[in-house]
């Protein structure tokens, strides 16, 4: 009999809150959301329901109040604050709706800042550049410079970036809600072309139905609670 794998994100009893003046204000509560390895999932729901919250808790960007928050077995709440980003630089690769690239870098420079935080020397830092820019299809424009590329273009520069250090996640904020419908197309086929070819896990915040059902799994927040859980065939979505 098959053993189960554990699930690669685990998360049990999660709450968040902020501090507004004198007013404590939850944001989440009692999260709990199970990932196994390779799983595509999507984060659905109103604007101020939490969504970037727990994508952010999940990379270890922010800390929770409460409740276990475990990425391959490791409570990442427990970590000190020195610990928490080595682990970050290690497991997450991030993927934001802007962007987020240096402009005054060029896009080989860009991806490879994530690589100048490991021990790896000049010319493995390179091999590594080279193989996600040609595997975004940008290695033709590695020298060029964030405003001589295209949205589409920048947004595969910023994923190779954060494929390069071969995280364990990849977390994606509205990866496509600053492109044009033909190149959000191009970026999300790009994206369940990654998780289907290199098994990669990707939890990605969404307001688009159409980006949500590249997903395996679609879940919805509603006033920092998670609601419904929508399960899809794992194919490729057409149109």
């Amino acid at each position: 009999m098959a053993v189960a794998e554990p699930p690669i994100v685990e998360i049990v009893g999660l709450a968040k809150s902020y501090r507004r003046g004198d007013q404590v204000v939850p944001v989440l509560q009692d999260i709990n959301l199970s990932m196994t390895r390779g799983e595509f999932v999507a984060l659905m729901g109103p604007s101020g329901s939490g969504k970037s919250t727990l994508l952010n808790l999940i990379a270890g960007i922010d800390t929770p109040d409460r409740g276990r928050l475990a990425i391959e077995g490791v409570d990442i709440t427990g970590l000190s604050e020195g610990e928490l980003a080595r682990w970050r630089a290690e497991h997450v690769g991030f993927i934001f709706q802007f962007y987020n690239l240096m402009p005054v870098l060029s896009a080989f420079e860009n991806v490879e800042l994530p690589l100048l935080l490991t021990r790896l020397d000049r010319r493995r830092r390179r091999e590594h550049v080279q193989l996600v820019l040609e595997l975004v299809g940008l290695a033709d424009r590695a020298d060029h410079y964030p405003s001589q590329l295209s949205g589409g273009q920048q947004q595969r520069v910023a994923i190779a970036r954060a494929l390069v250090s071969d995280p364990t996640i990849i977390v994606a904020d509205e990866p496509t809600g600053d492109l044009d419908r033909q190149s959000a197309r191009e970026i999300l086929d790009l994206m369940e072309s990654l998780n289907e070819r290199l098994a990669k896990t990707i939890i990605m915040v969404t307001h688009d139905h159409l980006a949500a059902e590249r997903a395996h799994v679609v879940r919805h927040l509603d006033k920092g609670v998670l609601t419904d859980r929508i399960e899809r065939p794992r194919a490729r979505a057409t149109g």
